[in-house]
């Protein structure tokens, strides 16, 4: 599993026009999505898969501002997609070890 650096806490705070006083609760808050999403989709590295990062500063956004009840429903097409698509690689992977 990747680690939430302090580029990526920079990066999140960027995007949600944040202060520096912050910076403990956003680490918690990404590190929580980062783990949950992880258990949901599967192993993503954050810092090489876009879509993944995304996913994860959108679940962070919306514990940020105590909405995380919506988040799973508002993403649910991404998460499965996600889903999908870390199944089909493990599929794929497989069929490859048979040939």
């Amino acid at each position: 599993m990747s680690v939430i650096t302090q580029e990526i806490v920079d990066e999140f705070m960027l995007r949600m026009h944040l202060d520096d006083d912050e910076d403990g609760n956003l680490l918690r808050i990404l590190k929580a999505s980062q783990n949950d999403l992880i258990r949901i989709c599967g192993d993503y590295d954050i810092n090489s898969d876009e879509v993944f990062k995304e996913l994860v500063f959108e679940r962070s956004r919306y514990a940020y501002n105590d909405a995380l009840e919506y988040f799973y429903t508002n993403f649910l097409t991404h998460i499965n997609n996600l889903n999908l698509a870390k199944a089909l690689e493990a599929i794929e992977g497989d069929s490859d070890a048979t040939i």
